[in-house]
């Protein structure tokens, strides 16, 4: 009978830890509020917080039990400076945003353009605590025009193996960049920008960049191909990796990603087609959007337990 009992209550404390755990399965399941694009993922204490683009930048909200609930966007209207930059951007559409915590402050970068075109500008918000909603705008960070043969969209903040910032960016045109920050302003040094990925090949369809550092190697993820097409869109992920933050970024098959190299890490499949805008989070967890079939193809949240093979590969 102790024993009867015993085995009850362990069954009890399994289910439990299931439910607090959203990571205890490869796949996390979700529910509420799904809708996203462009993703990217931090929990601060209980709960998770994902941003992602839309008009005033939007944010979710849910607790260990994946329930996604809509909460207050961070720019209830444009910044002023933004038409500066970026003077045909359709209202408040704020896009492909990545947030971190370093140094002891909460880290929002963030793009704004004009589709189709290189007019675009990467800026800064920061705050202490992303529940109290005190954000600081920080301005802008990195710009790109007509002028230029880079996009100055998506960015990535980026820590090396020595704990210093860099930022990669990048969508088109002549690729992905990566530059180093000034911890104290999180902005760039004034150093290069050092092309890390490119297809020149395949129309420049490349873009977000997204970098982790795991023993010994820098990982470069990256969506390729045709986004924002609901089931039609051919978006994937790819990757490579590096012993240095500026490369060169090979894939499996020793391809290097200046010159259309990156083995697919995720192609998609028959109901998520269109998978892309990846962000990875703590080495263990893989966030990304795929266009959801069963549903008329709306962009929705994917997430899984990331894992390792012992090449030092990412696998799901």
């Amino acid at each position: 009978m102790k024993r009867k009992k015993s085995l009850i209550v362990l069954m009890i404390l399994g289910i439990l830890l299931s439910v607090g755990s959203p990571a205890s399965a490869a796949f996390w399941e979700m529910n509420g509020n799904t809708f996203t694009h462009d993703p990217t993922l931090i929990k601060e204490d209980n709960y998770w917080y994902q941003f992602y683009t839309g008009e005033g930048l939007k944010v979710s909200q849910a607790g260990d039990n994946m329930n996604w609930r809509e909460v207050p966007q961070i720019f209830p209207e444009p910044l002023s400076w933004w038409s500066d930059y970026v003077p045909n951007q359709n209202y408040n559409d704020v896009w492909a945003p990545d947030i971190q915590y370093y140094n002891g402050k909460y880290w929002l970068y963030y793009s704004v353009s004009e589709f189709g075109e290189n007019t675009s500008a990467i800026g800064l918000m920061s705050a202490d605590r992303i529940d109290a909603g005190n954000w600081r705008d920080e301005g802008m960070v990195i710009n790109s025009s007509s002028s230029d043969n880079f996009n100055a969209l998506d960015p990535n903040l980026v820590i090396d193996e020595n704990g210093e910032p860099w930022l990669a960016f990048g969508s088109f045109w002549s690729g992905l960049k990566v530059t180093k920050l000034d911890p104290a302003t999180m902005k760039p040094n004034g150093g290069a920008y050092h092309s890390i990925a490119a297809r020149p090949n395949n129309n420049d369809a490349i873009e977000n960049p997204n970098i982790t550092y795991k023993d010994g190697y820098y990982y470069l993820f990256t969506s390729i191909d045709k986004c924002c097409d609901g089931v039609n869109s051919t978006y994937k992920i790819t990757v490579g990796r590096s012993e240095n933050i500026t490369g060169p970024y090979y894939d499996k098959n020793g391809v290097n990603m200046l010159y259309g190299g990156g083995t697919i890490f995720d192609g998609g499949n028959e109901r998520f087609p269109g998978v892309g805008g990846q962000f990875v989070y703590n080495n263990n967890i893989f966030v990304r959007h795929a266009y959801d079939a069963d549903d008329n193809g709306v962009p929705k949240l994917l997430i899984n337990d990331l894992y390792w093979d012992n090449q030092g590969w990412p696998r799901y």
